[in-house]
């Protein structure tokens, strides 16, 4: 008995880690930090960067990254709440299913929202206003897309994506490597697009009787080839973004190659109709940013060392 009734009125304490997805912790918050940190690694690169305060700023953004993950998940359960409602996969979120009430929900979306605002301030005035411009008009207008849009997954890859020029200006301010900063922030919002509509194929059958739209029912029968196409502008962005910035064989080997053959392997063997399949899938490409990360910090540390 006790049981069932704790799977009705699960802890308050679990609710609140369910709604901010720290349940899931690292997963969420560092598919948040990873186009901060991939700016911040290539602006240190570009400007020699002493490793404590790369290892210093990093961790804050990583705080930041978290901080901003679960206040993006809690107004999108507010937001979506309905929709939920209607979607097995999301039918038991906190408040989908009453456990956690829509205004206690926003006064903690609220404090998450402050929390990450005093962070950004400690970031310098450049950074500030990059990281303001998605923290209260992209990140709010993103639920919505879902409505209004069969391409929300760009709105979130530009939400996403803003990481790139705040790590790089904060690091190396805003009047140098503006070709950098382009091409590595076109090549996340590919990066977005293509993660992101493999992670909502699980939720096609769902979604299409809820009217919510995504492109993985945009696309279609073409959902395979079309996140291949996202998948090489992604690698060429990050290809060109390192070539601009000078970047080692490292970078290139363990970022740029490694990435192209995993990509290409994920998008040859995915089965695009098995729920569980994509969700390895999303895990892989949340692993594979650690990948990607660790050959932008060798060349680094390769750069600081000779």
């Amino acid at each position: 008995m006790g049981a069932a009734v704790d799977n009705v009125h699960p802890p308050v304490w679990r609710s609140l880690l369910r709604l901010t997805r720290l349940h899931l912790f690292p997963l969420g918050s560092d598919l948040a930090f990873w186009p901060s940190a991939w700016g911040l690694t290539l602006s240190a690169c570009a400007t020699g960067l002493p490793p404590k305060q790369l290892a210093n700023v990093s961790f804050w953004f990583f705080v930041g990254g978290t901080l901003r993950h679960s206040a993006g998940c809690i107004w999108n359960d507010i937001c979506d709440r309905e929709y939920d409602r209607q979607v097995e996969r999301t039918k038991s979120r906190p408040i989908a299913s009453g456990a956690i009430s829509v205004p206690s929900a926003l006064m903690l979306y609220l404090a998450h929202v402050l929390a990450c605002i005093s962070l950004l301030m400690q970031a310098g005035p450049d950074a500030t206003r990059i990281g303001l411009v998605s923290l209260v008009l992209l990140d709010v207008l993103y639920p919505f897309m879902k409505r209004w849009t069969s391409w929300p997954q760009v709105i979130l890859g530009i939400t996403s994506a803003i990481g790139v020029p705040v790590g790089w200006v904060t690091v190396a301010g805003k009047s140098t490597g503006e070709q950098v900063v382009a091409a590595l922030f076109v090549g996340c919002i590919c990066w977005t697009i293509y993660c992101d509509t493999i992670y909502a194929c699980q939720d096609r059958h769902d979604d299409l009787k809820a009217g919510v739209h995504s492109t993985a029912l945009l696309f279609g029968n073409y959902v395979r080839p079309v996140c291949a196409i996202f998948a090489a502008i992604f690698v060429a962005c990050m290809a060109t973004a390192g070539a601009l910035n000078g970047q080692g064989p490292l970078f290139f080997i363990i970022t740029v190659l490694g990435t192209a053959v995993t990509l290409a392997w994920q998008v040859a063997t995915v089965d695009l109709d098995n729920g569980a399949d994509c969700m390895k899938a999303f895990m892989v490409d949340a692993y594979l940013s650690y990948g990607m990360w660790a050959g932008m910090l060798l060349d680094y540390a390769y750069r600081m060392i000779v």
